[in-house]
Parts: C-alpha cells; sequence; structure tokens
C-alpha cells in the first residue's frame, strides 16, 4: 500500500467516525438520553485508555529500550508528562464547556453559548487524537521501530469508534433546540474537522524528528488520558448513581485491545 493511501486511510477514518455520529440527528428525533450518553462516553474513554497503552506507550517504551536499554522509561515519562500539561494548557487557554455541563462549575464559568461551549470542548478533544493517529501512520510510515500499517489502521479504526458519541453529542442538542437537521448534521461534523488536520500535520513534522518518535508517542498518549480523567469518566460517572458507564468502560477498553492485538 502506498503511503499517500495510508496517510489519507489515517485521515479519513477516523474522521468518518464523527461524521457517522452527527448523522444521528437524520435518525434520531429526541437527545441522547442519559444512559445513552453514559454508555457512548464510557466506550469511548474505554477505547482511548487502551489505545494510549497498547498503541502508543508500549511502542515508545519498546522504541526506547532499543538505544537505552533499562533507561526505556524515561523518554515515556517525559512525554507522556508533556502531553498532560500540553492539555492542561490548552483546557484553560481555551474556553470550553465541560461534558458535565450541569456541575456547578461549569455553570459558573460558562461565558458563551452552550452548544458554541460544547463544540469547542468536542473539538479541543480531537486534538490529542489527531495527533495520536498521526504519530503512529509517520512512525510506520517512516520506519521508525515496531509500528505496523496494521497497527496504525487499529488505532485509525478505534479512533473512529469512540468519535461516533462525539458527534453525536454535538448534533442531537442542536437538533432539540431548534436548528435544521442539516445545520445540526454540518456542526456535528465540523467539531471533527481539527482531527485531520491534526494527524496531516502531525505525519509531515514527525518526518523530521525520528529520533524522537518515543517522546511523540507517549506525549499523545499523554494528551489522550487527560482528556479521559478530566472529562469523559467525569461525565460517565455523574448524576445518579449507575454502572452502565464503567461496564461500557470495560467493552471499549477489550475492544481497542482486541483491534490492537488482532491488527497488529
Amino acid at each position: 500500500m502506498s503511503s499517500s493511501v495510508q496517510i489519507a486511510e489515517g485521515l479519513l477514518i477516523p474522521f468518518a467516525g464523527t461524521t457517522a455520529g452527527a448523522a444521528c440527528v437524520f435518525f434520531m428525533h429526541r437527545r441522547l438520553g442519559r444512559s445513552a450518553e453514559r454508555i457512548l462516553t464510557g466506550f469511548a474513554a474505554g477505547v482511548m485508555v487502551a489505545a494510549s497503552v497498547w498503541s502508543l506507550l508500549i511502542p515508545a517504551l519498546e522504541q526506547a529500550d532499543e538505544k537505552l536499554g533499562k533507561l526505556s522509561f524515561i523518554p515515556a515519562v517525559i512525554g507522556f508528562l508533556a502531553g498532560i500539561f500540553f492539555l492542561l494548557l490548552l483546557d484553560r487557554l481555551i474556553p470550553h464547556l465541560h461534558l458535565d455541563s450541569d456541575s456547578p462549575e461549569g455553570l459558573k464559568t460558562r461565558k458563551l453559548p452552550k452548544n458554541v461551549m460544547m463544540l469547542l470542548a468536542v473539538t479541543l478533544h480531537n486534538i490529542p487524537e489527531g495527533m495520536a493517529v498521526g504519530v503512529v501512520y509517520a512512525g510506520y510510515i517512516y520506519g521508525s521501530g515496531s509500528l505496523t500499517s496494521a497497527g496504525a489502521l487499529a488505532l485509525a479504526v478505534g479512533i473512529a469508534i469512540q468519535n461516533f458519541p462525539e458527534g453525536a453529542i454535538i448534533s442531537m442538542p442542536l437538533r432539540a433546540e431548534g436548528m435544521s437537521r442539516r445545520w445540526a448534521f454540518a456542526l456535528g461534523t465540523l467539531s471533527g474537522a481539527v482531527e485531520p488536520v491534526g494527524t496531516g500535520l502531525t505525519i509531515l513534522a514527525a518526518g523530521f524528528v525520528i529520533p524522537l518518535m518515543p517522546y511523540l508517542l507517549s506525549f499523545a498518549a499523554g494528551a489522550m488520558l487527560y482528556v479521559v480523567i478530566e472529562e469523559l469518566i467525569p461525565e460517565m460517572s455523574s448524576g445518579e448513581h449507575s454502572n452502565l458507564g464503567t461496564i461500557a468502560f470495560a467493552f471499549g477498553f477489550a475492544a481497542m485491545m482486541v483491534l490492537d492485538r488482532a491488527l497488529g
């Protein structure tokens, strides 16, 4: 398979997940129920955690092990913490609404319309996901260590699966508030547009810094886990106690692990 086809694969597959989720507005007439939101959010969190471990951190450690031996944890730790603090900085700089939008803190800090804030929140989430897909595809294309075409495809498919609820979370409330289905779908799809852009830029940039690949892989893992801890876990656990989010998390983690091992 040519590099151009692989790059298109990495750009389009995750974006297709967001588009499919946004398309729910054409088939559903109401908001997503609270239980459905918990299930989708928990599943997405499980996929992201598994992807961070199996597709990013483990390859980062394996690549660093070739040169650093027992000190292979150093690039992984540095990159991981840098990813966490990078998302923390973006979280502070970009005004957005946390997915747990009914929390007292969220209500106090809301300065823009709710739907605009939610759109910014989902867009913010897609930055580390685009980076993660981009760095894995770049690692394979430029011949970096143990990264394979099948492993990169598994990550792209996993991210697409967890992008589905994000598209729905944007489009469904917009429709419920009176926006036309077409516009709600368009904005839901637009929320994922930053992801292929991030993927493409990361692929281009990574070609010049292949020796830093372990740092880049772990950086993407840290950024993704920040989103899980800061946004998805509170959302799937908020309100009345329920185990639905936890069960969905387990299935999401298992699904991504199977994808990575079966295709990788």
